[in-house]
């Protein structure tokens, strides 16, 4: 009864403390308090599934880095930094795309397409949360630290791409599976060649979901001027798209070989070659919304790669 007693009365400390320093920060910073809603979707945090596919490839990587469970602190700091990244490469991108969102029916919502805020809190809270992220890399090593600034610099790049080029979607891809490069040197203190087998690996996987989600706004982009991949594939995205998935369950097979990987993870590829062939199946009428449940079915790829790299790493 007194123990029930105790985390009561520490609920409710917790709760009026919470609330106090809502009521403070409301008071002295009134605009930004106000801002909160629209900076929680300028970084996408209603919608977490481009969390889910920068996690899953650097955590993989973690773990096959480790040969098991990675070191604890380097977990949070790579959970944690994945995060941030990915939200203020949202700020970035949607600052980039400003005068453009408006145009396009998926996004003309967004907050800086609305003008609900402007494009400098956009950038400041870019800039606060990249320095978030480098703070936690400094918990690393001094060759992680160093990969960061490349991988800062491709997350920045990314957006003004698809102003200049139809490949945009290969920044991308290069800024998303950096991330893996930087568990390999953040666990081991070194690279080893093979980690970049991954690299090329989440690349071409990174390009088939992002030529996916393009999918979706095409009409709309060809409107307005705006590059990617699938225009620039045009009739043959389908097929590309299918050579890509081939070419990194190849790549990805390959590194279970030089990493010691076995059939558990052998079988996570399976079911993931299992998952490509649905997305081709919903991608073969084009359709905006199918194309855009098969961007979104990449989650489940990436959850069921790293399940099995997991469980293939516990089994002896």
């Amino acid at each position: 009864m007194e123990k029930t007693r105790y985390f009561a009365r520490s609920k409710a400390f917790l709760l009026n403390l919470l609330d106090g320093l809502k009521l403070a920060f409301a008071k002295h910073f009134p605009q930004t308090y106000a801002h909160l809603p629209h900076y929680w979707r300028l970084t996408r945090m209603d919608r977490p599934i481009g969390i889910f596919l920068l996690l899953w490839p650097t955590l993989w990587c973690l773990w096959i880095a480790a040969g098991g469970f990675p070191d604890l602190h380097l977990l949070v700091i790579f959970i944690v930094g994945t995060i941030l990244m990915r939200a203020a490469g949202c700020c970035i991108n949607d600052f980039a795309d400003r005068d453009f969102d408006g145009h396009v029916e998926r996004t003309k919502d967004r907050p800086l397409a609305t003008r609900s805020i402007t494009g400098k809190e956009a950038l400041g809270l870019c800039t606060l949360l990249c320095l978030l992220a480098f703070i936690l890399v400094l918990f690393t090593n001094r060759l992680t630290i160093y990969l960061s600034f490349g991988g800062l610099g491709l997350a920045l790049l990314y957006p003004f791409t698809k102003r200049f080029t139809h490949l945009a979607q290969l920044f991308l891809g290069a800024a998303f599976s950096w991330g893996g490069v930087m568990a390999f040197t953040a666990q081991t203190g070194e690279l080893p060649v093979y980690a970049w087998l991954l690299y090329f690996a989440n690349f071409m996987w990174t390009v088939v979901y992002d030529t996916q989600y393009a999918m979706v706004d095409r009409e709309d982009d060809l409107k307005i001027g705006v590059r990617s991949t699938a225009i620039l594939f045009a009739e043959a995205d389908r097929f590309v798209i299918g050579v890509l998935q081939l070419m990194f369950l190849v790549a990805m097979s390959m590194a279970a070989k030089h990493f010691g990987l076995g059939g558990w993870y052998q079988f996570g590829l399976f079911l993931a070659a299992c998952l490509f062939g649905y997305q081709q199946f919903l991608t073969w009428h084009r359709h905006p919304k199918d194309c855009f449940r098969a961007f979104l079915n990449n989650y489940q790829v990436g959850k069921v790669i790293f399940f099995f790299t997991v469980v293939d790493l516990f089994i002896p």
